[in-house]
């Protein structure tokens, strides 16, 4: 995979301009038709979710101060790992994207809104809403693409840091809060600046942020385990409230890398997007720099309904609980126009997201050209470009497009 541009086939390039701008019309007049029809029904949901995850978050914090009984560990780590994913996923993040504003409840309000995360709201919504929902996939400009960490794109440059990219997935994925904690404040980029030139805004969100994980870990990792102290249960919430966390993460991290990463998730060049990109553009980037994850009812609910990622990212303002109605409208509209929906089960979808993120921890074409026969001139050639330096890398890159472009010519010779 590359930029959607540099494709030998590009899969809109079928499109004309008006098609487009009649796919734009389309996905308004079904955004429309929800915005007209929200209502009680919508209002019941949210809040009989919320009511349910803190009946469930409490009842468990409960069982786990006898948690020294194994069987009571069992139950309320399982039911405080469930509880964790629903305020993170289904409540929170759809929360803060302002889904449920139009019902001016100020306590499922996204202005007021704080999660169960490391990452501050405040924070969360800068990164999260207005970069990535804007410049979705773009290289370059959407940070989602790896979260700065690592390589997802062919089109991302390789520097031999990328070999390590599938052990900084893990940990990223066993502790996802606080790499987006970090994601959020740009952390990288800005401690690459002098101390004395860090902006002012940095070091307002460095504290904030600070104040917020003192407080998530005084609550889970000190407050709950002292309450448990009379039963002598302090360890086992202790570790009871790190699992759970730990589950949270992996599952968050899971869901996540779905919605953008998996192999033939189209991405796009910085410079091909016009200045002035219409609706339908919009949409059409939007449609196809999305994956969702085919399951059922519950398993909707768990992934916050991100699971309809591209739903999602058509339409990220309106309730959550919606997305499964105009999934089959949109799924419609992509096969009239000859479009690749993209949706497979979680395990298909996280199994080719791994493999995204093994395969471009290499030099691109790296682990497709290499073969057994093959393997110790492959070997010396990564070590050549692993301690190189960029002139070596970029000369052996270069010849290694070149023999390619070759190939690929002399092929239909050969078929002949």
């Amino acid at each position: 995979m590359t930029v959607i541009t540099k494709k030998p086939e590009n899969p809109i390039a079928h499109l004309t301009d008006a098609d487009v701008e009649a796919i734009g019309a389309e996905l308004d007049a079904i955004r429309q038709r929800v915005l007209d029809s929200r209502g009680a029904s919508d209002a019941a949901y949210i809040r009989k979710v919320v009511k349910v995850q803190r009946g469930l978050e409490l009842g468990s914090r409960a069982v786990l101060l006898g948690s020294a009984f194994p069987p009571a560990w069992v139950l309320g780590t399982v039911g405080l790992s469930v509880a964790k994913i629903l305020e993170n996923m289904e409540i929170g993040h759809n929360v803060m994207h302002g889904q449920w504003d139009w019902m001016r409840d100020p306590k499922i309000h996204s202005t007021t809104w704080e999660w169960d995360n490391a990452s501050t709201a405040e924070g969360w919504k800068h990164s999260h809403n207005q970069v990535h929902h804007t410049y979705t996939n773009i290289v370059g400009k959407d940070n989602d693409l790896g979260y700065g960490i690592m390589r997802v794109d062919e089109d991302q440059r390789w520097h031999p840091m990328y070999l390590g990219q599938p052990l900084w997935n893990f940990l990223n994925a066993c502790f996802f809060e606080y790499g987006i904690a970090a994601y959020d404040l740009e952390l990288g980029k800005n401690l690459r600046v002098p101390k004395e030139k860090r902006s002012e805004e940095f070091r307002t969100g460095v504290r904030k942020t600070l104040r917020k994980i003192r407080g998530q870990a005084t609550k889970d990792y000190v407050v709950h385990p002292l309450l448990s102290l009379p039963t002598g249960s302090f360890l086992p919430t202790l570790a009871a409230n790190f699992t759970a966390n730990l589950v949270r993460n992996v599952w968050s991290h899971s869901v996540i890398m779905c919605g953008h990463f998996p192999e033939g998730v189209e991405t796009f060049e910085r410079k091909a997007i016009p200045a002035d990109e219409t609706r339908g553009q919009w949409y059409v980037r939007q449609m196809l720099g999305s994956a969702n994850i085919s399951g059922s009812k519950a398993m909707h609910l768990m992934t916050g309904n991100l699971s309809h990622q591209i739903e999602h990212h058509l339409f990220p303002d309106l309730p959550s609980n919606r997305y499964a109605e105009v999934a089959p409208q949109v799924k419609d509209l992509f096969e009239r126009y000859g479009l690749r929906y993209h949706e497979a089960p979680l395990p298909q979808q996280v199994a080719s997201a791994w493999h995204k993120v093994v395969r471009l921890s290499l030099p691109n074409g790296w682990l497709e050209e290499t073969t057994v026969k093959n393997a110790p001139q492959q070997l010396a050639k990564l070590w050549k470009m692993t301690t190189g330096g960029p002139k070596v890398r970029r000369a052996i890159e270069a010849r290694a497009r070149q023999e390619a472009r070759r190939a690929a010519q002399a092929e239909p010779v050969r078929a002949a």
